[in-house]
């Protein structure tokens, strides 16, 4: 059984509140798991099963009915989340990298939907599911105390935190302010050198003239601006080469070749 997960409104500073859970946020895949008729069943976010493709869940020890909601991480040695490891394994069976199912809600439990009660009571409810495998990982969260752990994943280069209203019921298929994300954003000054001839992609280089990868995220009034200020060297089949325009972009880390993960437009350079 498929349940379209909640989703996450993104702030740009944590806070303290104690009517919030504070959770560590998990570089991985986001999973449905549920068990009916004996039968446990993973979903990605968007609905793609993906049962096969993580059999080390498959014998979890759960009661009929219950639907759980949690993100799927391979650990690196440090601890932290690896998500290129992570998407290794999920498009190789070949992968040998071991998973860990990170589980942080409960929405159905005995058959039947608990979404409506909140998040404290869920948590609970959680809990006495004794969550117990090698593969597996309950979420407790900490009550308030945002700022300080959001300092720590800066310490510690973890993606961010999530921070969730105790008293929030489960809202399926929706992207809610009872739940927020602070991502812990690194910034890098670029240079732009060209783009794709469909205006999606931007080309992005280093100062020293090696690849940053590619950055897709511009707003629209910085789109008209860039391309107001380009200076064209000249053209292939699909890409328009430019004069290196510099600009800052916010990502999250570098991959393993040194590209910057999920860069997008911040400001340009005053």
């Amino acid at each position: 059984m498929f349940v379209s997960p909640m989703l996450l409104h993104s702030i740009k500073e944590p806070f303290n509140d104690d009517s919030y859970i504070t959770e560590l946020k998990f570089d991985g895949i986001r999973l449905i798991l549920s068990k009916f008729n004996d039968q446990i069943k993973l979903f990605t976010r968007h609905n793609n099963e993906v049962t096969s493709k993580f059999p080390e869940l498959l014998d979890l020890d759960i009661p009929n009915g219950t639907v759980l909601d949690g993100e799927v991480i391979v650990a690196a040695r440090d601890g932290a989340a690896d998500f290129e490891a992570m998407m290794e394994r999920f498009m190789s069976k070949k992968s040998n990298h071991s998973i860990v199912y990170c589980v942080f809600d409960v929405i159905f439990k005995n058959g039947d939907s608990i979404a409506a009660k909140p998040l404290s009571e869920r948590k609970n409810l959680l809990y006495s599911l004794n969550l117990i495998h090698p593969n597996v990982y309950v979420i407790e969260g900490i009550k308030g105390n945002a700022s300080e752990y959001f300092n720590l994943t800066k310490e510690k280069n973890l993606e961010g935190i999530v921070l969730k209203r105790a008293d929030s019921p489960y809202e399926i298929n929706k992207r809610s302010r009872n739940w927020l994300k602070v991502i812990n954003y690194e910034y890098t000054e670029v240079l732009i050198t060209g783009y794709t001839k469909e205006d999606i992609k931007f080309l992005i280089s280093y100062p020293d003239g090696s690849s940053a990868g590619f950055m897709e995220f511009m707003p629209y009034e910085e789109r008209s601006k860039f391309h107001s200020m380009k200076q064209v060297k000249s053209e292939s089949d699909e890409y328009v080469f430019i004069d290196p325009i510099v600009c800052k972009v916010k990502h999250r880390f570098k991959t393993k070749h040194g590209k910057l993960r999920i860069p997008s437009f911040e400001s340009w350079r005053a």
